[in-house]
Formats: C-alpha cells, sequence, structure tokens
C-alpha cells in the first residue's frame, strides 16, 4: 500500500510573516500591489502555503540586490509567465552590475585629512557625500565606503596642486552631468540599432540570454570611445591653449623710460613675425629677441632723427651768415 504523502504546509499571515521574516504589514502591503498572490479564503481565515513562502524570499532576495518593487513586480510577472526568471535576472545583473573593473575602498576620517595635506573641511567632506565620491558606512562613524578609489586619488592630487576643495567638487558636480548626457547618447544609440528587438513586452528567455551576453560585450565599449575622444579633444585643446599663451609671452616687450622703472607692456605682434623669430632663434629667446629689436629700432630711428636735425641747424647757420654779409655790404677795398 503505498504511503499518502503529507499534506502541504499552510500557514496563518502569522505564522507566514514569522518564517519569512516580513512583517505582516508589509506582506499585506505586497498584496496590495500585485506581488504576492492572494491567498485561499476559508471562512474567515486567509490561508497561505509554500509558494507564498517562495515568493516572499525571492522578493527580499532582490530588494537586497538593489531593484525597487516596481522592478520586482516586472521581473515576477516574467516568472509567472514563464519567460524564465533566472534569465531575465541574468539580463538585469550585467546592466545594473560594475561598468568598471575599480574596486571600492575604505578610508577614515583620518586618512582622508592626511591625504588632502592636513586640512579639515566638512563642507567639502558633506559635497563629496553627496555626490557619492564618499558613502559613510552605517554603524563606523568616521569611515566612509570610497566607490571610486581611482576619483578620490585626482581629487586629492588636484588639491595638491593648488586647487580649492569646494572647487573640485564643483567641478566633479558639472563634469558628471556632461558625462550622464554622453551616456544617455550612447544609450540611445545601441537602443536604436542594437537592442531594438529585446525591448518588447514579452522577452523569452533565449532573447534575455542573448542580451546579457550583448551587454557584456558591449559594455566596455563606452568606456574605450570616451577615453579615446577625451584624449584626442585634451591632445586638441591643450595643444591650443599652449601656442596662445606662448604668442601672449612672445607678444610682451619691455621699454623702460631713461631714469624710469622698468614696464611691461603687452604688444600684439602678427603671428607669422613670431613663428619666424622663434624658428630663427628658439622658443625660451624669441621674447627677449622682439624686444632687443624693437629696442634698436627705435634707437636707429632715434639717431636719424637727431643727425637730421643737427643737418638741418647747420643749414640755418650757413645761411644766416650769408644774410648777413650781404647786409653789411662789400668789404672795404672790395
Amino acid at each position: 500500500m503505498t504511503p499518502t504523502p503529507p499534506p502541504a504546509p499552510e500557514y496563518r499571515i502569522e505564522d507566514l510573516a514569522h518564517r519569512s521574516g516580513a512583517t505582516v504589514r508589509t506582506i499585506r502591503a505586497y498584496q496590495d500591489k500585485g506581488l504576492l498572490p492572494k491567498p485561499e479564503r476559508r471562512g474567515r481565515a486567509n490561508v497561505y502555503d509554500d509558494s507564498h513562502l517562495a515568493r516572499l524570499r525571492q522578493i527580499a532576495d532582490l530588494l537586497e540586490r538593489g531593484y525597487t518593487l516596481a522592478s520586482i513586480k516586472e521581473l515576477l510577472q516574467a516568472w509567472d509567465e514563464g519567460r524564465g526568471l533566472g534569465r531575465v535576472l541574468g539580463l538585469v545583473a550585467e546592466v545594473d552590475g560594475p561598468w568598471s573593473d575599480e574596486e571600492s575602498g575604505h578610508v577614515s576620517r583620518a586618512e582622508l585629512d592626511e591625504l588632502f595635506g592636513g586640512e579639515r573641511d566638512e563642507a567639502a567632506v558633506a559635497e563629496a557625500v553627496a555626490l557619492g565620491v564618499l558613502e559613510p558606512l552605517p554603524g563606523k562613524d568616521g569611515v566612509f565606503r570610497v566607490p571610486s578609489p581611482q576619483e578620490l586619488s585626482v581629487a586629492a592630487e588636484l588639491h595638491r596642486a593648488g586647487v580649492p576643495l569646494l572647487a573640485i567638487t564643483e567641478q566633479l558636480r558639472e563634469l558628471r552631468g556632461q558625462v550622464e548626457h554622453i551616456a544617455a547618447r550612447f544609450l540611445e544609440f545601441t537602443d536604436e540599432h542594437v537592442f531594438a528587438r529585446y525591448t518588447g513586452p514579452h522577452l523569452a528567455g533565449a532573447d534575455a540570454s542573448e542580451a546579457a551576453d550583448l551587454v557584456r560585450r558591449l559594455r566596455p565599449l563606452a568606456q574605450q570611445t570616451v577615453e579615446a575622444e577625451l584624449a584626442r579633444a585634451m591632445q586638441k585643446l591643450a595643444t591650443r591653449s599652449l601656442r596662445a599663451h606662448l604668442r601672449s609671452a612672445g607678444a610682451s616687450t619691455t621699454a623702460p623710460a631713461p631714469g624710469a622703472a622698468p614696464r611691461t607692456e603687452q604688444v600684439r605682434l602678427p603671428a607669422g613675425t613670431v613663428e619666424a623669430v622663434r624658428d630663427l632663434v628658439g622658443e625660451s629667446r624669441t621674447p627677449a629677441f622682439i624686444a632687443a629689436a624693437a629696442d634698436r629700432e627705435v634707437r636707429a630711428r632715434m639717431m636719424d632723427r637727431m643727425a637730421a636735425e643737427h643737418g638741418k641747424g647747420g643749414t640755418e647757420r650757413v645761411d644766416h651768415a650769408e644774410h648777413a654779409e650781404r647786409a653789411a655790404g662789400p668789404a672795404p677795398g672790395d
């Protein structure tokens, strides 16, 4: 005789709360939101079974992974429709997972102050926390999680170079907005040309696996593209800026007046002239050469004017002598 299998476990809501770790209030909220199937009604009592317990454990696991209740509802709906929750979760994990190989770190407040030269700036720390550069660890006073140690290292290096802390955080805030715009454009591009066939209302398990593989392959391309374009733009703009500074320095001349303290004024010269001088004497000697050439030209013109004035004065003296001789008449005996 075949033994009768034991009856499936049944739970009242209080028992289900105890077994799952959720509160009675939470279970009822999940039912209202459609996350948990309705229990069987027996008279005035609601009866739950192991499927409800399993669902509550799934929800708790997804919440720990950082999903919102709205996202969890969509995932569980995919499971209920037979689309393979595991494969759908694989796709979501690829998208939600780290997009960088960098590992997070931890830093104490004392280490943070030392990293930034012993300066204790509460406003800058608050800004860093607001931007997510630092994340306070619960239960550990004065200890922070650092999602990107590289980013913190860049900030420390900029501060050592003389950049104020609040200026660094303000620059990061502005940069983040610009980078998020680039990321949005990249996602729009890939959605249109790559992922459009995977965004229908009924994503099959095989499609979810294929989409997850695509995300895995394309994910590093975004970073590589931005790095290449940033390097190109930095080289172009830095070279342009340096040339502008050099032209400005090459056009500066010093022309002190006799007996007066030297003073410097900026003079604009044709770019071709500065380039020709630079080719002739080298970068470092260009300002001195231009100043010396200008000084020599001024002195030459002054000498020419003095000679001209001297010649004119001599001619006038000769003319005066001849006029006097004519006025006096012929000398006696002539």
